[in-house]
């Protein structure tokens, strides 16, 4: 299996300098910032990216426990919303809410329930993200 690279870079102090994250794949490069991390400020922020991490991971592992079922899906489409406040004089994050809907062909609610809270547990972003409370909302479409 390969290894996945992405790297930053931060230069001057937290509130006034800037960083930039790149994909090791070069396909995405971008800045952030004090601002866009606890603000509102133009730019990226390590939760999005995280939690577009956890959204495609997510929708991944679903898609194949469906498809391990006898259900292959048309579609899933995951939201994921990454919370981050303060702890302990810093700050962590503290919760991240997932949100999928898929088509399914043929799957009742009951079993693509089980499929979605399984795909919750065993994607390997949720895993390397288990000290967080992570919750999910699955619904077919």
């Amino acid at each position: 299996m390969p290894t996945r690279i992405a790297s930053a870079v931060w230069e001057g102090p937290l509130k006034s300098g800037q960083g930039k994250v790149r994909l090791g794949s070069g396909l995405l490069e971008q800045k952030y910032s004090f601002s866009s991390r606890f603000e509102e400020g133009a730019g990226t922020n390590p939760e999005e990216l995280l939690g577009a991490a956890h959204a495609g991971c997510f929708s991944m592992a679903l898609a194949g426990s469906l498809s391990q079922a006898g259900f292959p899906p048309k579609r899933i489409s995951t939201t994921a919303r990454v919370t981050i406040g303060p702890s302990g004089g810093g700050f962590k994050i503290t919760g991240i809410e997932l949100a999928t809907e898929a088509d399914v062909p043929g799957i009742g609610a009951e079993a693509f329930l089980g499929l979605a809270e399984k795909a919750k547990s065993g994607c390997p972003v949720s895993q390397a993200l288990a000290a967080t409370k992570i919750s999910l909302s699955a619904k077919l479409i």
